[in-house]
């Protein structure tokens, strides 16, 4: 498996419009960034132009779209940005806007991904860094009767279920199998907003930018004519009749769900702000960005405690080497060859397994009564490792043997003891030069890290 690398940008682009709630006219450009930058968005019209990381704790309010913050600094309805750069594989980007929230185009994300496409992606040095979901998660709020729950996926999907308390439009899902079609099925979903909930935010001074290009306007449940007359005369619309239930649009819907299509792009959206690609399949019941961001707060969590996640084991999969190919590898024969078998290797990385058995001869001095496998014999078996990766490199590997010449930043997180099984990862951190190569080596039982360390090696050949 070769390992996906980060992408960013080709060249910069810029859209322009005005703001949902502000009514200002403003710009976003979307810029290239260096590997591992991850999503930075910048506010030009400020003294010293400051950077707000686009992370889930930076959200600071999610009643009308996802804002963020950084002090004092805001910047709001980010959303369909956010979801175009995720959904098109984008790992680094600095967007920088020149006022207090993102234009809102026509109130989906399909200006934004023509944009991406236009331009082009570049690829970079480093690793694209997926998160894998192991388990299933799930946050709820009681209130809302809101769910997140993401299960483990070999890629990224999404279901979204939405219940929408209305006689007019009631119950709907949509899905999205592969981030690939997301330009095709989602990106055109544009914003909605029942006239139950515009009358507040008129009086709240807010929705300054909001019109028919960019949001669907649903009338559900009658109000008064005079009331339905003053909201026609805001959104610039000819008057209608208060007693007719329906959508009030310019554009007819795009597709029959394409509320729940948007709450699908708003998803991914605030997804983005965990700050790393995600496989696993997210089922959504009664999204909103509130539940949204709680969910994205819990994944950073999840991710921060496992900084490092261990490979994945299956017992059944042949190995790609065994213990007999292994031995015409090393030079280490019984009680010292520690690896069992190789079970995945790419150009920089390998993944070995060691069964620790009760029987192991190291186990009759190192704490009979607690064994407890030594340390050093640790480094040893990730070093072993390692030497597998090197020298299958080579023409002819049986004829070199790999020896230590440095050992850095051991840990030694938690004992190993018999009956565990020891997977370990080692990956290169230089390409190997005059016969020296660098290595980094993690080694697991189960999910935990157990001891890692970096070491340094030297390729002679045998005499």
């Amino acid at each position: 498996m070769e390992a996906k690398k980060q992408t960013t940008l080709k060249g910069s682009f810029s859209l322009f419009g005005k703001g949902l709630h502000t009514g200002l006219n403003l710009t976003v450009t979307f810029n290239p960034a260096p590997e591992n930058t991850g999503y930075k968005i910048q506010r030009i019209d400020i003294e010293d132009q400051p950077i707000i990381d686009a992370v889930a704790e930076n959200v600071v309010d999610t009643q009308r779209g996802t804002v963020l913050a950084k002090g004092d600094v805001r910047v709001s309805t980010i959303e369909h940005g956010m979801a175009a750069l995720y959904a098109s594989g984008i790992d680094n980007c600095l967007i920088q806007v020149n006022g207090p929230e993102f234009p809102i185009l026509d109130g989906s994300a399909a200006m934004y991904i023509e944009k991406i496409k236009e331009i082009g992606l570049v690829e970079q040095n480093a690793t694209k860094d997926y998160y894998i979901i192991r388990h299933k998660i799930e946050v709820k709020d009681e209130n809302t009767g809101s769910v997140i729950t993401i299960l483990p996926d070999d890629q990224f999907s999404l279901t979204a279920m939405c219940s929408f308390n209305s006689k007019f439009i009631n119950s709907q899902f949509a899905t999205l199998e592969d981030m690939t079609t997301f330009d095709t099925e989602i990106a055109a979903a544009r914003t909605f907003v029942f006239v139950r909930d515009i009358m507040p935010l008129l009086e709240a001074n807010l929705i300054k930018g909001g019109d028919l290009d960019n949001a669907i306007v649903i009338y559900e449940r009658e109000v008064s004519q005079e009331q339905l007359d003053q909201l026609a005369d805001v959104l610039k619309v000819p008057r209608m009749d208060a007693t007719k239930i329906g959508y009030i649009q310019h554009k007819p819907l795009m597709w029959e769900n394409e509320c729940t299509r948007h709450k699908l792009l708003d998803i991914i959206g605030d997804m983005a702000l965990i700050g790393k690609p995600i496989k696993g399949r997210i089922v959504a019941t009664r999204p909103g960005h509130t539940i949204n961001n709680k969910f994205a707060r819990l994944m950073r969590k999840e991710i921060r405690k496992h900084e490092v996640q261990a490979p994945i084991y299956d017992p059944n999969e042949v190995p790609i080497m065994d213990n007999k190919r292994i031995r015409e590898l090393l030079p280490h024969r019984y009680p010292m060859q520690l690896v069992d078998k190789i079970t995945a290797m790419g150009p920089t990385s390998i993944v070995g397994v060691k069964n620790v058995t009760a029987n192991e001869p190291f186990f009759q001095g190192h704490f009979p009564n607690e064994p407890v496998m030594p340390g050093v014999l640790q480094i040893e078996a990730m070093a072993q490792c390692g030497g597998l990766l090197v020298l299958g490199q080579l023409e002819e590997p049986e004829r070199y043997s790999t020896y230590f010449l440095k050992i850095d930043d051991v840990k030694f997180r938690q004992k190993v003891v018999p009956g565990d099984t020891l997977l370990f990862r080692v990956e290169l951190l230089a390409p190997v030069r005059h016969g020296i190569s660098s290595m980094k080596g993690y080694m697991f039982v189960g999910d935990q890290v157990v001891s890692e360390a970096t070491f340094t090696a030297q390729i002679v050949k045998n005499k």
